[in-house]
């Protein structure tokens, strides 16, 4: 694998790990799809630092089990907001 893939993924868990980011947050920081995010954290950092390919996941599967609520918080800011 190419270093700058291996330190791009390190990177990636660190500021998961750090900010309590989201893949879509992850994403933007960095300029990546996020399939590339997801792909960094759960396969190749899994070869590179399996602790802290656990540690990223931890907070991305807390920040799944919670999109749910976000996204309806979102969507009532939204109708709360608008002016009929």
């Amino acid at each position: 694998m190419k270093s700058y893939i291996e330190e791009r993924a390190v990177e990636i868990a660190k500021f998961i790990i750090d900010n309590n980011a989201t893949v879509r947050q992850t994403a933007k920081q960095f300029g990546i799809s996020k399939s590339t995010v997801h792909k960094d954290v759960t396969e190749r950092l899994m070869q590179i630092n399996p602790s802290l390919a656990k540690e990223a996941r931890k907070v991305l599967d807390v920040n799944k089990s919670e999109r749910h609520i976000r996204g309806g918080l979102a969507t009532r800011e939204k109708y709360l907001h608008q002016h009929l």
